[in-house]
């Protein structure tokens, strides 16, 4: 009997290992928690006044810094030291960054966005990086809004932040 049970066992057993079997994937999620009084660090303005732009960097010290467009918040990516009150030495020092797609306004991993340059939509800090968690997406509303380029987050570079802002 003992003999049976152990051969239906390792039947069962075998069945199971060699069925194609697929792991799920689990997308994270992203949130945006602020109230009406929170405001850009680089800006000063209220977040809450543009919901559609707001981004955030949660920086492993436990600080959460909000920004009111993602050009405000790779101003302080580039530039942490500007704001030595946050305890930012270099990039490394940062958890999660997210923004607000454009499209969706749902917030995304900004790291993994596609973002247009050029177009003819401004954020309430003027020109800007207009966010987007596909490309497809982002290539869609680069043509109708007359973007120039659109670039992944590592392709984006301090100088044309420098440029969106006039500081070149």
């Amino acid at each position: 009997m003992r003999h049976i049970f152990l051969g239906i066992l390792l039947l069962t057993g075998s069945l199971f290992a060699t069925a194609d079997l697929k792991p799920f994937k689990v997308e994270k999620k992203y949130f945006l928690t602020y109230d009406k009084n929170t405001t850009c660090l680089v800006r000063h303005l209220q977040v809450s006044k543009a919901p559609e732009w707001v981004a955030k960097i949660k920086v492993r010290n436990g600080k959460i810094v909000y920004f009111s467009s993602p050009k405000s918040m790779f101003e302080f990516y580039f530039r942490p030291g500007k704001w030595y009150e946050v305890g930012v030495k270099s990039e490394r020092d940062f958890s999660e960054i997210v923004v607000t797609d454009y499209g969706t306004r749902k917030p995304i991993n900004a790291e993994t966005a596609y973002y247009v340059y050029g177009s003819s939509v401004t954020s309430p800090g003027g020109d800007d990086l207009v966010p987007f968690a596909t490309k497809e997406a982002a290539d869609a509303f680069s043509k109708s809004h007359n973007g120039h380029r659109v670039m992944p987050f590592d392709k984006v570079s301090d100088a044309l932040i420098r440029l969106i802002n006039g500081r070149i």
